[in-house]
């Protein structure tokens, strides 16, 4: 298959149109320019294939434009805007579904930014999720596309916890569903209660559910004045976000994430009743 660099095609007017422009844009309106350069780009008719770049693409089929972007993916070749437009308007998902299956991070990237939280796509995405098969970037944004849809999937995200499988990702969904009911909330609290290593995390779990029921024990363990820093204000987070407050002085001179923070003078981060030497 022969591909079309479009986007060398671009580069190369860009460069003699930048070159003919140069005094007529700062380098900030640049950063707008170029993008609705590109845009016009797609309708702007190229000799060699007698045709716009959009054009070329609505001619092929469903099968052919996936082909397309495969071949594109595997040989370097970079993949123009145009071409996933293309295949994400024709709303064809069951001709990206196979590149789910792929083991190469990038294949699957495209699949999923084009499919986003398409129904269909949702029985491959948790095998992604469970396999472990792919990098974590990819399952976070699965996780992000099942956080929308938390209501949704909460059955079968409520079962992948209790198999053991994704629990983390799980945890993270199940914060998020809207309709609350006490077998979650324990859920959330449990793994609150028993993850020493994730407390700050799963704190956070609760803020998102919203349950109050969970105040007690949050203050419960802000008062552990062995905490770190990070773990104290995800909890002065969480305590906050179910409409509780929690003004109590505390130092972590000594603590290494305070004085990371302190020293890069990141504002609205350190409590303000933390004692300063």
């Amino acid at each position: 298959m022969k591909l079309i660099d479009f986007d060398g095609l671009f580069d190369e007017k860009l460069t003699q149109y930048m070159e003919e422009n140069k005094q007529k844009y700062t380098e900030k309106q640049w950063e707008d320019v170029i993008p609705k350069l590109y845009k016009k780009f797609g309708d702007t008719y190229v000799a060699k294939i007698k045709c716009t770049p959009k054009e070329y693409y609505a001619k092929m089929s469903d099968q052919t434009l996936v082909e397309t972007l495969q071949a594109h993916l595997t040989e370097g070749v970079p993949v123009p805007e145009f071409l996933c437009a293309e295949i994400e308007k024709r709303g064809e998902a069951e001709t990206l579904l196979p590149l789910l299956e792929s083991d190469d991070p990038q294949t699957v990237s495209y699949a999923i930014n084009i499919l986003g939280d398409d129904p269909r796509a949702f029985d491959a995405y948790f095998d992604i999720l469970t396999q472990g098969r792919l990098d974590e970037d990819i399952r976070s944004d699965l996780a992000d596309i099942f956080r929308l849809h938390a209501d949704t999937v909460k059955e079968r995200v409520y079962n992948l916890y209790q198999a053991g499988k994704a629990q983390e990702y799980a945890l993270e969904i199940l914060s998020r569903v809207r309709e609350k009911e006490d077998r979650i909330y324990d859920l959330l609290l449990q793994a609150f209660l028993t993850g020493e290593e994730n407390v700050p995390m799963r704190a956070s779990y609760l803020a998102a559910y919203g349950d109050e029921r969970a105040l007690p024990h949050l203050f419960n363990r802000i008062e552990d004045r062995t905490i770190g820093f990070v773990e104290f204000q995800e909890l002065k987070y969480a305590i906050e976000a179910l409409g509780g407050e929690y003004n109590e002085p505390r130092d972590f001179t000594g603590d290494k994430d305070y004085v990371a923070i302190e020293a890069a003078g990141v504002k609205g981060v350190l409590p303000e009743e933390t004692p300063r030497s």
